[in-house]
């Protein structure tokens, strides 16, 4: 573990806050987005949108842009915007659709909840991405409401009323397409748990994360007025977060460093007072994590004095109690509470619910694509990111036509010579092949075939199509969806718009792998997720970090790698954002950001006083 000093950290203070000012200039946009998307009557955010609409007109005067494959892209998160950062083929007209005008670098949510990053560090307009892009690309602020396949067009209600002109809110208009890439993300999964949707708060948006900071602020005010009993006070500052996943490990972990460093100097009569609760229905949390990481995670959070209850399930919450049933058990708990996260999953929208019963997808979790994000049914239709869920073909399926392609000779037996000459091409078509031999830890899948004959010479191995069958229906086995994470999803936009850019030419020269069923060549190779990594913060600058090749670290050391590796996603202009905000978080605690949090909350929140985030950085 790397051990840092007090003045190791001022040091690395100084750095931050050296690299954020070179930055310094560059950074402005984004707060242009976040002023505009948080409130309805900023001139800045009305000439803004303004500008949208004299952009769209000069796209469609242009007489070429009638000539292009119009592409549709609906979404701003992850996958969205990976997919157009990497498009670049100038014969597509692009037009992106969404009521969010910026993208959210999700991973830094939890550090805004209580203010180690401000909330417009993490944000970067659209048209900013738009603006660096040399293909016709533009942009509506506006939500899809719609799909329709058939006519190939999608229906849409402005996100808002427009400054020239005299539409009402929530106008609605018709989008053409050639081809639809949906990546509209999901939203929070409260399994039909009364009384969630009225009295917890979500962590998926800015606007989630501002609200979760303001609701501490006050909680802490609320708590150290005098006219309130002991048990009052303990009810106000009992922070419950439901979930044991990645965003709830992380935000008990920030609001516990809040309380350990800040509490104690701004709120000292109440800060004994403070208890922080994490329901999680399993057996462990970070359960998605290697067993080394959750068992560190939890006996941390037990020495930090945060109650973990695993194995409890949220039955009902009202407005003062949230109660609980133990797995096994038809014993109810009620417990007074102040806050209260929810962060149990994620679940479709109602644009995609009613996308998948138009197509015959309607009793699945996600909507249903190929290997090539293809929605199934729908050619032109491609879905990535959360809403959508890679159907992968089993092996067994095709066990009949990968045994013909082999046994050339058609002597009805397949020999180690013959399979090994469409190997490659198998492997290429089923990932979950290579996944078996991973697992298997084998570098040839000759050698799992071996297993059907026991001991015998790989020479002499002669498998007839049951024995074939046989030994390759264990390799479906390690088919697995893939986790609904920003990795994922930044990497199937990236994979995506490579395709785009290749379309016509793999058109002509399909530089796939073979069809086992049919002739020819698949136009592209499958998409193939590649894991990078996962991190979990937990409070107290320690990360745990769980990296390819089993590799498992926990510590500071961790932690600067996690920030590391996030700087070097984040735009150029966010980087100096939150360096800048680290900056003053290494070197006075969270007491600047909080400050600046309650002047900006004017704007976010249409309270009084505050000037904004906007005055806190010059924009030219």
């Amino acid at each position: 573990m790397l051990k840092m000093s007090n003045k190791d950290g001022l040091h690395g203070s100084h750095f931050l806050l050296g690299l954020s000012l070179l930055h310094f200039l560059r950074s402005g946009g984004s707060l242009i987005a976040y002023a505009e998307a948080n409130t309805n009557n900023s001139n800045r955010g009305h000439v803004a949108h303004a500008d949208a609409i004299t952009s769209n007109s000069i796209a469609h005067a242009d007489a070429n842009t009638s000539k292009k494959k119009k592409v549709v892209v609906l979404g701003t998160g992850w996958a969205g915007m990976s997919f157009l950062k990497n498009l670049n083929n100038s014969t597509y007209d692009v037009k992106v659709v969404s009521p969010r005008n910026f993208f959210v670098f999700t991973p830094l949510l939890p550090s805004v909840t209580c203010g180690k990053v401000e909330a417009r560090s993490i944000v970067e307009p659209i048209r900013n991405i738009i603006r660096k892009k040399n293909i016709n690309v533009s942009y509506c602020e506006a939500e899809c409401i719609k799909i329709d396949p058939a006519s190939k067009k999608i229906y849409c209600r402005a996100a808002r009323a427009t400054l020239n002109t005299n539409s009402k809110q929530g106008e609605e208009f018709e989008v053409d397409y050639d081809y639809l890439i949906i990546a509209v993300g999901a939203q929070v999964n409260t399994f039909n748990t009364p009384g969630v949707e009225g009295n917890c708060h979500f962590l998926k948006e800015i606007e989630d994360a501002q609200k979760i900071r303001k609701n501490v602020i006050e909680s802490f005010e609320k708590a150290s007025l005098p006219n309130l009993s002991e048990e009052e006070r303990k009810k106000i500052l009992h922070f419950v977060v439901v979930g044991g996943g990645p965003t709830g490990v992380e935000f008990s972990g920030e609001l516990r460093d809040f309380v350990n460093e800040d509490v104690l100097k701004l709120y000292p009569t109440v800060q004994h007072l403070v208890k922080i609760t994490v329901i999680e229905a399993t057996d462990h949390i970070l359960n998605m994590f290697d067993k080394r990481i959750t068992k560190f995670a939890e006996s941390k959070f037990l020495r930090d004095d945060i109650d973990v209850k695993l194995g409890s399930m949220v039955t009902k919450i009202t407005e003062n109690e949230i109660s609980t049933k133990a797995k096994g058990s038809d014993k109810t708990t009620s417990t007074p509470y102040g806050m209260v996260l929810w962060s149990t999953g994620i679940g479709q929208r109602p644009l995609i619910k009613d996308f998948m019963k138009q197509i015959g997808q309607g009793n699945r979790r996600a909507l249903a694509t190929d290997e090539w994000l293809r929605v199934e049914g729908c050619d032109n239709v491609y879905a990535l990111g959360d809403c959508a869920t890679i159907n992968q073909r089993k092996v067994v399926e095709d066990i009949a036509e990968i045994f013909k392609r082999a046994d050339k000779d058609n002597s009805g037996t397949l020999t180690v010579k013959k399979f090994t000459d469409i190997m490659d091409d198998v492997i290429a078509r089923y990932p979950q092949v290579k996944l078996y031999m991973k697992s298997k830890r084998v570098r040839n899948f000759v050698d799992i075939l071996t297993e059907a004959k026991g001991n015998a010479a790989k020479e002499t191995i002669e498998l007839s199509i049951e024995e074939f069958k046989t030994a390759l229906s264990v390799v479906d086995s390690k088919m697995k969806n893939l986790p609904a994470t920003a990795q994922v999803a930044n990497q199937q936009g990236a994979y995506l718009a490579k395709c785009f850019n290749r379309m016509e030419e793999c058109e002509k020269n399909p530089e796939g792998p073979p069809r086992f069923r049919g002739t020819g060549r698949h136009r592209f190779h499958p998409f193939r997720y590649r894991h990078l990594g996962q991190f979990a913060p937990l409070g107290g600058e320690k990360t745990a970090a769980q990296l390819p090749g089993d590799w498992v670290s926990i510590g500071h050391s961790s932690q600067w790698l996690w920030y590391s590796i996030y700087a070097s996603k984040l735009a150029d202009k966010s980087i100096g954002g939150v360096g800048l905000d680290t900056a003053f978080y290494l070197w006075e605690g969270r007491q600047w950001n909080l400050s600046q949090s309650n002047r900006s909350l004017g704007l976010v929140f249409g309270g009084p006083g505050g000037f904004g985030p906007l005055a806190v950085f010059s924009v030219n």
